[in-house]
């Protein structure tokens, strides 16, 4: 099938549409990434950060489409890029990801907003499958 008018066929990415960012917050460099390398195949302009402040931060200052933020500890450090995302904009998805399930970091995350809660790590499939959806497939089908 041939596309006309203003879509273009390219991985992930539309003529009509700007190219969309996620942003990965995690404080090991292996965890950013490995995060943002998937998210790279899947389209996406990465943003990285290695601690949570620099992830407020450029929460701040930038707009995203899609957020990684690692738990951490069980004290769930990374609580604090989820609740300011979420007062940001509530329906922006942000996906906490955990070296190891806690229970008291699941409940919390998924009370402040989070889109999702899952034990590191994550296949590309998984993370593919939380990923908004893309304008440009969607408007081409």
């Amino acid at each position: 099938m041939e596309l006309r008018g203003n879509y273009q066929k390219t991985i992930g990415t539309c003529r009509s549409f700007p190219q969309r960012k996620a942003l990965v917050v995690d404080e090991r460099r292996d965890g950013v990434e490995y995060y943002a390398a998937m998210l790279e195949s899947y389209g996406y302009q990465v943003r990285r950060c290695g601690s949570y402040c620099e992830g407020v931060r450029c929460l701040d200052n930038e707009t995203f489409d899609f957020v990684i933020v690692s738990q951490g500890t069980p004290k769930f450090e990374g609580s604090c890029v989820l609740k300011r995302a979420v007062e940001i904009d509530r329906s922006l998805p942000v996906v906490v990801v955990a070296r190891c399930l806690d229970m008291g970091s699941y409940i919390e995350a998924m009370q402040l907003g989070a889109k999702d809660y899952l034990v590191e790590p994550l296949t590309a499939w998984e993370v593919g499958r939380l990923l908004p959806s893309q304008p440009c497939l969607s408007a081409a089908a």
